[in-house]
C-alpha cells in the first residue's frame, strides 16, 4: 500500500533546501579578508592591517613579493629609506661577524627580503604615534620597472 504524498511536508522541504542552497551561495560569493580591504596582490602581509589597532610605538612594516621596492608616507610625511644593503656598505667595508650597525630612525627597505619598515622612535619625523586615527600610504614599483612605474596602497590604522 502506497502512502500519499504529504503536500505540506513536501513545502517544508523544499523551502528548507532552496533556504540551504542560498546561504551556500552567500558564503561563496562573500569578500572576506584581502579581497575585502582591496590589499594588491604585491604585498604579501602588512602590519598594521587596514582598520588595526595598535600601541602608539607599533612598527609599521609591508611585506612585498619577490622583486618589489618601496617607501611610505605616515600622516603626509614622507619617510626617507634607508636600505639596509647600502647601509651595510657606507663605511662599514670592514665589519666583522657579529658587529653591530646604527640604524638611522627612517624608514628601513630590506632588499633581500623585499620589506619597508618603520618603527617610531626619537630623533625620526615621528617619534610615536597620537592617540586616535593614521594614514599610511605605501609606494611601490618592481625594481625592474623603475618608481616610474610605481603603484600605491593608502590604508588607516589606530593609535590607542
Amino acid at each position: 500500500m502506497k502512502r500519499p504524498i504529504d503536500k505540506q511536508m513536501l513545502l517544508v522541504s523544499a523551502g528548507v533546501a532552496v533556504g540551504l542552497i542560498l546561504i551556500v551561495m552567500g558564503l561563496q560569493s562573500a569578500t572576506t579578508g584581502r579581497d575585502a580591504q582591496n590589499i594588491p596582490a604585491a604585498i604579501e602581509e602588512m602590519s598594521p592591517g587596514p582598520g588595526d589597532q595598535v600601541v602608539q610605538q607599533a612598527q609599521i612594516s609591508v611585506d612585498f613579493t619577490e622583486g618589489y621596492e618601496a617607501s611610505l608616507i605616515i600622516d603626509g610625511i614622507t619617510l626617507e629609506t634607508t636600505r639596509l644593503d647600502e647601509l651595510s656598505a657606507e663605511g662599514n667595508a670592514k665589519l666583522e661577524p657579529g658587529a653591530q650597525v646604527e640604524i638611522p630612525p627612517t624608514a628601513i627597505f630590506d632588499p633581500g627580503n623585499y620589506i619597508i619598515s618603520f618603527t617610531p622612535q626619537e630623533g625620526a619625523p615621528i617619534d610615536v604615534f597620537s592617540q586616535g586615527k593614521h594614514t599610511a600610504q605605501v609606494i611601490y614599483w618592481k625594481m625592474v620597472d623603475g618608481r616610474e612605474k610605481a603603484r600605491s596602497f593608502t590604508w588607516e590604522f589606530e593609535a590607542n
